[in-house]
């Protein structure tokens, strides 16, 4: 039938599903079981029974059924409401589930169990069920993992659920499997386990953070006792001294087993403890030496705790196809004959012998090593055998004992080396595994490690040797890293699991033998592509002995100590789950105050409970924001807010007592709001906020007193006319709206004068949170164009006046008198001293700003004299000796006159020849240097606008627009915050980016036609600046220039801004000297410090270099000289002529001008010599901060040309052990032949005998005498020096030669070490490695104080 046509068939309960209602749920999983919790969602009919409802989200979350328990969730305390009934056959509808709307439930636990996970079927068998458990479990979406082997759900927490298995798991730190495998199978050993609880800790002896068996004692309580999943082993790794950093250290399990039990045999001294791993654990073998012609037979006794077996002999491309097979060859004898021939000390003769071990003694629980890990000498890597090794679940070692019952003929002296050779086997059975150190000491880190020697117990009767696998420690992966896991057989009910970290599930005998190894191994860890890299690398076996085979401790047989400590960690337990609930259902969110008195926006994070009131919400967030002495509580409330927009959304009138859960939405990760705690006076009445109306901010500008007053915040809908809205501004501010101009802010420097009544704010811009300017006054500014107001010239310049902190340089207390002098013979002074003495701040300060002034006043009028003397190109209508007298005194006589001039600000504008120039600020810097247009210095700069009321206002002035520092909203405190780091490395590139070129060739500033502000005052502040330093708080227009910005600030320091440089603080202290003068200061910020220094400032074309010396021979061969000016078109020669009088009085060094050089530096890198016929910019690249090496001759200048090539050799004496000095050789061209030849004439070694080698790394190419003449690639193969592998193509390469002849010193061991001390300490105060090495794995260590011991000696 056609889909669509009208009498198609409908089964009648479709029709009726069609027509009943729907009720739409929503589970949220707020249960602890998986990583991730889930949200899922289910239509379902009105009439579905309430145990269908179970069934449905127990197969889409993928629990088990009855399992969990489901609440309402609609914004209801969920502790007070009961779960739905998981069995009922109630319908949706009648549970009260309402059909058309959203059914909000909680899946919580049940009966305080964390739900069980649902184990998936599998259509292939048991088989496949236990080739998904027995491995490591792959990564989500993994590939190569079985189609069905993780649901969607997938978590780390256990596939099988703990009530099914009864085992805890335990959570892989980063990198601790290893551990956590080890630590499994301490826990399932029962002769272990039962020992350990019998052991007590005494908390007044020891530090229960550091006592290692108290926190395996904890962890195993833990283990057998813990209702949770898996659980943390990071107190265990406290006690052995790890940080979090060892977690990410891959360590051998065995190589842990053997530091950890060596830890544990320390921490039990002197108690009954002390000999239990030898108990246990411990075995004796003889390694002999027999002699085959007399049968003198000498030996020696050793210990193992393990036995290595070799998986595949050395050599041998078949590896050993069983345990039993490897044993045998373990204890197989070798001849020693030939070359190799014993010294029989009965004989007095060498003769052949028979070598080899035979084992004393089994220990009760077996341990034996597969030696998976390897060395292949071919591709000089590790590798790992996945060879197939089988092994039995019965190993009967009565075959392997020694057959002469320890009856030993005639012998040496028999040595028990006991503890100090914890066998001599056992010490190589890691030779071809992880990397082992001669240098690294690994194991328990002891100050006194005393050899206590340990006494084995006799051997057991041969018949009784029967032993039965219960570990097996599986390793998946390769040499360079992989996974450990452990499969552990229980000997409660004989069932083998597999301890995986978190998971822990049943596996069969079939799953063991897949460990063995080889092709038939199951894939583990890895894809297919290491399908047979899971493998056993540890096995276990305990004595099958019912004399000693012990069972696990009872609960009722636990020792007192133990049934406490079970107590504490269940009561902590209980604690922690009552604390995650907690957690679960709080609500955390940003909260903002701005503080009532203080004006300063603070900001916290308020966690509050879901079922907390909105009234005790204010209580907490009043406290938690100090209010407490500052107003009472009633005068605050929390309402929405956001914080980017600096919005407040809404109030929450009448909803005291509603709970935060509601009020927020829920509890969620994060919120797409925050809150305001909000305060008002107790005379005040807050405002109601209601959603859907926009903030304005609303600031009122008075023309006459030119300043900006402090934001009123009014409340207006989008749709409201322009002329509504006056109204409502009229009411909140109190003044006339038919006056009334409003100018909106909508970004940074963008004002909109609001000129048409009718239209709305949505269409004028508003948004959610706005900023307007108001002013309503009668005079005939508002009859002019926006633009040409004095409105929009105040909001301008309001906009873009920032604050910033000038600290001056010191003046010579040499000059007070003269300043004194010129003080009295220029006038009366008391007027500055009147006027100042009313200026905001210490009156300790207005003396040293006079001084500066007056000092100022006589070196501009001398400097001015002097420029006037030597016809320099200033204005010609300021240019006599009168005007300029007149301008500096000026002041002074305006000050006696007038009072209306006490708040003037200097307001400037600054003349050029060439209006255009202003535009040159966003030229490029080709632009900057080819049209630069002069200026004067003198009578602009020097004119009444610099008199002392810039620096002496009355104590009643109202420092206006100071970039309204009264009138910070709470955006743009905060936008100025997050901007500065942003404008700092801005400036920093610039300023490092062009030329350094700061005035013109007549020597005069730069500046432009613009209407700048600037207003200057002292400022005292709290930071140490020194003797002489002040500080000067300046308030400026920050498009102005540099170059007009150092022109205002010449009285201040007293020399032309051509003599002093200004240096911008950053937030780390540091020092950047801004240079580009055309350039504004819009890069600066709020607040800024500013540092000036004396000293020339560069000229047009000028650039400052640093100069240092180059010592090839010495230790440092890098020595800073000074800083000194270079100019383009300056020959080095004249560079070299301007130095030497510098360098002579800076630095003492007499020099001749053809006695040193210049030449490149790159880093520490010397590199091309510089001629002195070069010119700098045309032959040398010269930039900002540019750096050069002086270099000085012990003879006359060899390089003539740029055609040659110098470079520094170096020789190699390997029969000394010892590197000469540098000598520079001068190549006529690049070839090797002629370096050779050169070599040759320096050294006497002949011609065919010479090798060399390029120098690797930074000048001066540092490298080891042990390492110098193997590592380096002598002798390479080329003709030419330009060309791979040395690439020699510019002066300064470092060339080792040596003399092939000459053999290498042999060293004694002590010799070795001796000189590794001395060039280890020789390479580390040059900076250099002693070596190149690829990362060394880091030893494994157990500390038996809890941290390890800082050895600053160790390299």
């Amino acid at each position: 039938m056609v889909p669509g046509e009208e009498n198609q068939l409908v089964p009648k309960e479709i029709e009726n599903a069609a027509e009943e209602p729907r009720v739409l749920c929503i589970i949220q999983d707020i249960t602890n079981s998986k990583t991730v919790n889930e949200r899922i969602t289910l239509n379902l009919p009105a009439s579905t029974p309430l145990r269908k409802l179970f069934e449905d989200v127990a197969n889409k979350v993928g629990y088990i059924n009855g399992t969990f328990d489901l609440v309402w969730g609609n914004g209801i305390n969920t502790a007070d409401m009961a779960p739905l009934d998981h069995t009922s056959d109630k319908s949706l509808l009648d549970a009260n589930f309402e059909p058309g709307k959203k059914n909000f439930l909680h899946l919580t636990d049940k009966d305080g169990e964390q739900p069980q996970i649902m184990l998936e079927d599998s259509s292939t068998g048991d088989d496949n069920v236990h080739d998904r458990l027995i491995g490591p479990l792959p990564r989500e979406g993994s590939v190569g993992s079985t189609s069905d082997y993780v649901s969607q759900s997938y978590s780390y927490s256990s596939i099988l659920n703990k009530s099914e298995t009864g085992y805890v798991g335990l959570v892989n730190q980063a990198m601790t499997c290893y551990l956590n495998s080890l630590l499994q199978t301490l826990f399932m050993t029962p002769e272990f386990r039962n020992a350990l609880y019998k052991w007590e800790f005494e908390e007044s002896e020891e530090d229960p953070v550091t006592s290692i068996p108290y926190q395996l004692q904890r962890l195993f309580v833990l283990l057998q006792t813990s209702k949770k999943r898996a659980i943390e082993t990071t107190d265990v790794t406290r006690s052995f001294g790890w940080d979090s950093s060892e977690a990410w250290q891959q360590h051998d399990v065995q190589e842990l087993c053997r530091v950890m039990f060596d830890a544990l045999e320390q921490k039990w001294k002197q108690t009954e403890q002390a000999d239990l791993i030898n108990e246990l654990y411990q075995g004796k073998l003889k390694d002999y030496v027999r002699c085959l012609e007399c049968g003198y037979e000498g030996w020696r006794i050793d210990t193992y705790l393990d036995i290595p077996l070799v998986i595949r002999p050395y050599g041998s491309s078949q590896a050993f196809a069983s345990v039993e097979e490897a044993l045998h060859a373990f204890i197989q004898p070798e001849i020693l004959d030939g070359p190799n021939q014993y010294f029989c000390e009965r004989c007095k003769k060498k003769c052949d012998a028979r070598k080899g071990l035979r084992f004393l003694h089994f220990p009760y629980l077996l341990t034996l090593q597969l030696k998976r890990f390897d060395f292949d000498y071919t591709t000089m890597h590790r590798i790992k055998l996945n060879d197939r090794m089988t092994f039995p679940e019965e190993l009967d070692m009565s075959t392997f004992i020694d057959v002469e019952d320890e009856k030993s003929p005639q012998t040496e002296s028999c040595t028990d080396s006991g503890a100090e050779n914890e066998g001599s086997c056992h010490s190589d059975q890691m030779s071809n595994d992880f990397s082992n150190d001669d240098g690294v000491d690994e194991g328990i880190c002891l100050e006194n490690n005393s050899g206590t020697e340990k006494i084995s117990k006799p051997g057991l009767e041969k018949n009784s040797l029967i032993y039965e696998l219960f570990s097996v420690m599986v390793h998946s992966g390769s040499a360079a890293g992989g996974h450990y896991y452990a499969c552990i057989k229980s000997f409660s009910d004989d069932q083998w699991y597999s301890f995986n970290d978190q998971h822990v599930s049943r596996i069969t005998q079939e799953d063991i033998k897949k460990t063995h190894g080889g092709s038939s191994g199951s894939r583990g860890y890895y894809s297919s592509a290491f399908a047979s890299s899971t493998n056993a690398y540890m096995l276990i076996y305990r004595l099958k002995d019912p004399t000693r085979n012990a069972k696990f401790l009872e609960v009722d047989e636990y020792p007192e100590h133990i049934k406490n400590l079970v107590q504490r960690e269940r009561e902590l337990e209980e604690q922690e789950k009552r604390q995650r609930e907690i957690e679960r259902n709080t609500c955390k969110i940003k909260l903002f105050c701005l503080h009532p008195v203080k004006q300063v926006m603070m900001e916290n994070k308020l966690e509050v409970h879901k079922d907390k009131t909105l009234k005790e919400a204010v209580e907490m967030a009043y406290k938690m924001m100090d209010l407490e002495e500052v107003i009472p509580v009633d005068c605050c409330r929390l309402v929405k807010y956001d914080e980017f927009h600096d919005y407040l959304e809404r109030s929450y009138e009448g909803e005291e007592d509603t709970p935060m859960g509601l009020l927020l939405g829920g509890v969620k990760s994060t919120y797409m709001f925050d809150l305001l705690l909000e305060t008002r006076k107790p005379d005040q009445v807050f405002q109601s906020y209601k959603p859907g109306e926009v903030m304005v901010k609303v600031h009122v500008v008075d023309l006459k007193a030119e300043c900006v007053a402090a934001p009123v915040t009014v409340r207006a809908y989008l749709n409201q006319t322009v002329t509504e809205f006056k109204q409502l501004i009229s009411k909140a501010i109190h003044l006339p709206a038919e006056t009334m101009r409003i100018v909106l802010e909508r970004s940074y420097n963008d004002l909109r004068l609001l000129t048409v009544p009718s239209k709305t704010l949505k269409a004028e811009g508003f948004f959610r949170s706005n900023k307007v300017f108001v002013e309503s006054s009668e005079t005939l500014d508002y009859q002019m164009a926006f633009t040409d107001s004095h409105l929009w010239k105040l909001l301008d310049r309001h906009a873009n006046t920032i604050r910033l902190f000038v600290l001056l340089p010191e003046q010579s207390p040499g000059s007070y008198s003269k300043r004194t002098a010129y003080q009295k013979a220029g006038g009366d002074s008391g007027n500055v001293d009147d006027d100042c003495e009313r200026v905001k701040g210490p009156v300790g300060n207005l003396k040293s700003v006079e001084a500066i002034l007056e000092e100022s006043t006589e070196k501009l009028k001398s400097l001015s004299l002097q420029q006037q003397q030597d016809g320099d190109n200033g204005d010609s209508s300021k240019s006599t000796e009168t005007s300029d007298f007149e301008n500096i005194e000026s002041p002074l006589n305006e000050r006696d006159s007038s009072t209306s001039v006490d708040n003037r600000e200097l307001e400037q504008h600054l003349q050029t020849s060439d209006p255009e120039n202003f535009q040159s600020e966003e030229r490029s810097d080709s632009d900057v240097n080819n049209d630069r247009s002069t200026s004067s210095v003198d009578s602009d700069i020097l004119s009444s606008s610099h008199s002392s009321d810039t620096l002496c206002n009355a104590d009643n002035a109202q420092i206006p627009l100071a970039n309204g520092l009264d009138t910070h909203s709470i955006t743009s405190s905060r936008r100025t915050k997050a901007n500065e780091g942003k404008k700092e490395t801005w400036d920093t590139a610039e300023e490092d980016s062009g030329t350094d070129s700061e005035y013109d060739e007549s020597g005069k500033s730069r500046g432009e036609i613009q209407y700048m502000y600037f207003k200057a005052e002292p400022y005292a502040t709290d930071e140490g600046s020194g003797e002489g330093h002040k500080w000067l708080m300046v308030h400026v227009d920050k498009r102005i220039t540099l170059a007009a910005f150092k022109q205002h600030l010449e009285p201040f320091v007293g020399v032309l801004s051509s003599h002093f440089k200004v240096f911008r603080v950053y937030a780390s202290n540091q020092e950047f000297e801004s240079v580009r003068l055309n350039e504004t200061l819009s890069s600066f910020s709020e607040d800024n410090k500013i540092t000036i220094r004396l000293g020339r400032a560069l000229k047009k074309g000028e650039y400052r270099v640093k100069v240092y010396q180059l010592l090839v021979n010495e230790q440092e061969p890098c020595k800073f000289l000074l800083d000194a000016v270079f100019a383009k078109g300056m020959t080095v020669r004249q560079s070299k002529e301007e130095l030497i009088p510098q360098l002579r009085e800076q630095c003492g060094l007499e020099l001749s001008i053809d006695r040193f050089r210049l030449r490149k530096k790159t880093w520490k890198n010397p590199g091309t010599v510089f001629l002195d016929y070069h010119i700098y910019e045309e032959d040398i690249n010269i930039s900002s901060n540019w750096e050069v090496f002086l270099e000085v001759l012990d003879g006359v200048e060899k390089m003539k040309s740029m055609s040659q090539l110098a470079v520094l050799s170096r020789r190699w004496r390997p029969s000394e052990m010892k590197l000469d000095p540098f000598q520079e050789v001068v190549l006529e061209s690049s070839s090797v032949d002629e370096l050779r030849e050169k070599l040759c004439e320096i050294s006497g070694i002949p011609l065919e005998d010479i090798e060399f080698a390029k120098g690797r790394g930074t000048f001066p190419c540092d490298i080891s005498v042990l390492d110098i003449h193997q590592d380096l690639d002598w002798n390479p193969k080329v003709s030419t020096l330009n060309v791979w592998p040395l690439y020699i193509c510019d002066d300064g390469a470092v060339i080792f030669y040596r003399d092939k002849t000459e053999e290498l010193m042999e060293l004694t061991d002590e010799q070795r070490n001796e000189l590794m001390k001395k060039e280890s300490s020789r390479l580390q105060k040059t900076g250099h490695r002693v070596t190149y090495s690829p990362r060394k794995e880091k030893a494994l260590k157990i500390y038996l104080d809890g941290a390890p011991n800082k050895d600053l000696t160790q390299d």
